[in-house]
């Protein structure tokens, strides 16, 4: 069974934003568009208006100097199940590839099952990029949609549930998150103004 689309690891190891080679004196010749029916590489809007005109193309967009797509864009194509989204400037984002996290002291409860990031929420992955290196360790999970009826839906939430049920547990019997209590405390007496 076949848990990667096969445009999936070329796109994720392309190099984005370099300007286009046919249209670089244009205004939008920034190569920030990948064409999943031909699987070729980067292009521009210009290449995509005159080549890709039918085919199916998501565009990438930068976020501290790291590459992103819309939710909107990739989710009828690719299962982003357990990929931590963030919102930037209001759009639902993932990011294609890991991003390096400097060592801190704080312990989150959750953390990415490959490189080990910070995660908001329930996910298991921080990138497109980590989910790919934990199918390949693991296979255990997929990026191929196995329909879009709300029955497969309903089995794939109910297998993250359980999933997601069963590693509370774990933390629970490991202490690995013990919640610190905050208290604030008043900066001194407070003081009438004067009349």
């Amino acid at each position: 069974m076949q848990f990667v689309p096969p445009w999936l690891e070329k796109m994720l190891s392309t190099e984005f934003f370099l300007v286009c080679r046919t249209h670089g004196d244009a205004a939008r010749s920034e190569c920030n568009m990948y064409c999943l029916d031909c699987n070729n590489g980067a292009f521009c809007f210009y290449c995509k208006s005159s080549q890709h005109k039918e085919h199916q193309v998501i565009q990438i967009r930068r976020s501290s100097y790291h590459d992103v797509v819309r939710v909107s864009e990739i989710e009828n194509v690719l299962n982003i199940d357990d990929v931590q989204t963030y919102v930037i400037n209001s759009a639902k984002v993932l990011f294609l590839n890991e991003r390096p996290q400097p060592r801190s002291g704080k312990g989150g409860s959750r953390v990415c099952q490959v490189c080990g990031r910070s995660l908001l929420d329930m996910f298991l992955f921080c990138s497109l990029g980590c989910k790919l290196d934990g199918i390949k360790r693991n296979g255990n999970a997929r990026f191929i949609l196995e329909g879009k009826s709300s029955t497969t839906r309903g089995v794939i939430s109910s297998t993250k549930t359980r999933r997601l049920g069963i590693m509370m547990d774990e933390e629970k019997h490991q202490n690995i998150y013990t919640p610190t209590p905050t208290s604030r405390r008043r900066k001194g007496v407070p003081r009438r103004a004067p009349n």
